[in-house]
C-alpha cells in the first residue's frame, strides 16, 4: 500500500506541473519563469541567495533567470541601502498582468484539484502531509 501511495504521490505531481504548463504556454513563460516571479511578488526585495533557496536552485541558475527576467522587463534589481553589495529583486509593473493570469489559472487549477473536499478533510489532508514533510526532511 506504501508504494502505490507513494506512485500515486509522483504521478499527482506530474498530471498538476503538465497540466500548468499546458495553461500557461500561451503567456511564454516557463515553469521556471512563472515560479521565480511567483516567488519574487511574495518576497519583493528579497536577495538573488533567498531567492534560490526559495525555488531549491543554486545561486548561478537563479542569477541567470533572474537577469533573463530582468532583460524581459519582469523583474528589475536594487541597490540594498543595509548592503550595497547584494541587490535586492522586485517585480516591474510589466509582471501585474502576467502574475494575475498565472492566479488565474492556479486557482482553477486548485478548484479542480479540491472539488468535493470539505473543510474538514482538507485540514486531515494538511496534516497528514505535514507528517509525511517532516518525516521526509529527517530522511
Amino acid at each position: 500500500m506504501r508504494r502505490a501511495i507513494g506512485l500515486r504521490f509522483t504521478v499527482l505531481a506530474r498530471l498538476l506541473r503538465n497540466n500548468f504548463d499546458r495553461q500557461v504556454v500561451g503567456l511564454h513563460v516557463t515553469r521556471s519563469q512563472w515560479a521565480m516571479i511567483a516567488v519574487v511578488s511574495r518576497h519583493p526585495g528579497a536577495t538573488q541567495r533567498v531567492i534560490a533557496e526559495a525555488l531549491e536552485m543554486s545561486e548561478a541558475s537563479a542569477g541567470r533567470l533572474i537577469d533573463r527576467l530582468c532583460a524581459d522587463g519582469l523583474l528589475e534589481r536594487r541597490e540594498r541601502d543595509d548592503d550595497r553589495r547584494a541587490r535586492a529583486v522586485y517585480l516591474t509593473d510589466a509582471a501585474g498582468p502576467l502574475l494575475d493570469k498565472l492566479a488565474t489559472i492556479a486557482r482553477d487549477a486548485e478548484e479542480r484539484m479540491f472539488r468535493g473536499f470539505e473543510t474538514e478533510e482538507l485540514e486531515r489532508l494538511q496534516s497528514y502531509l505535514d507528517k509525511l514533510y517532516a518525516n521526509v526532511l529527517k530522511g
